[in-house]
């Protein structure tokens, strides 16, 4: 097994069936996306795609979540600069689901605990499988804090789960759990929470051993199928979190989440 980082952020290593497996490394913030974490994520995506042996990308989280969406106490630090902070954050945000939905190698997810935000929800959202485990929770949760889903969300999930239950899932902050948001059609499959890494595993080998190129290609079609549509919409996705990133009521919404109460919006 090559080892290719093994700290920081973001760990990445290669083993030899040629699975790459990307972890996400902040357990103590339940893998909160800040900038740092989303550069090295994009550093460890563009390791891959460009290391002549990776065959299979496998994206997994670190600690008892797979990834809580944004740093709420990141962007509460940059209240002053919020917009700015905010801009820098989804921009890095959408280059990183940008590259997994452009990779030649099939993207699997394994996903445990919470997927949450436009960071969690929307890594769900941009890879070609996704095993979770029976225990893992899914939730949205940008509208609550006076913002919107990012990360390509509001591109893919519409086609992912139809219209009504994209704005069900957006707009009421629902929590789901791993059963419905596969009935509803968020997920690959789902398997018990003792077999979530062995499960992802043997998928991720089964496709190591598939034809390297009808994979990119057929990867790239499917993509593709909605891929203009995709392309349109994460401008104007972007342009909307940070303009959304500017109002009182997403400061009160960040502040809300972090001092465990709820928020009081003024429409301002």
């Amino acid at each position: 097994m090559a080892v290719l980082t093994d700290c920081g952020p973001v760990l990445l290593d290669l083993d030899d069936h040629g699975i790459a497996t990307v972890r996400l490394n902040r357990p103590e913030s339940a893998n909160a996306m800040d900038v740092a974490l989303l550069r090295a994520l994009h550093t460890a995506l563009l390791q891959c795609h460009s290391h002549p042996g990776v065959r299979v990308v496998l994206l997994t989280g670190s600690g008892k979540n797979f990834c809580s969406g944004g740093d709420v106490k990141d962007f509460l630090g940059q209240a002053r600069r919020l917009p700015d902070h905010v801009k820098e954050v989804s921009n890095w945000l959408q280059a990183v689901s940008s590259m997994l939905i452009g990779l030649d190698v099939p993207v699997v997810a394994a996903v445990h605990g919470y997927a949450a935000g436009g960071g969690g929800l929307g890594l769900v959202g941009s890879c070609d499988f996704v095993i979770a485990a029976e225990s893992a929770m899914f939730m949205s949760g940008a509208v609550r804090v006076g913002m919107i889903p990012d990360g390509g969300l509001t591109a893919v999930l519409t086609r992912l789960v139809g219209l009504r239950k994209a704005f069900e899932l957006t707009l009421t902050n629902v929590t789901i759990d791993a059963a419905e948001a596969l009935r509803i059609g968020l997920l690959t499959t789902v398997v018990p929470d003792d077999e979530l890494m062995a499960e992802a595993v043997a998928l991720s080998r089964s496709l190591a051993e598939e034809a390297p190129m009808a994979l990119a290609e057929c990867n790239h079609l499917l993509w593709n199928g909605i891929g203009s549509s995709v392309a349109q919409a994460l401008p104007e996705e972007a342009r909307a979190v940070v303009r959304l990133a500017g109002t009182r009521d997403c400061l009160e919404g960040l502040r809300a989440v972090a001092d465990r109460r709820p928020p009081v919006f003024t429409g301002s």
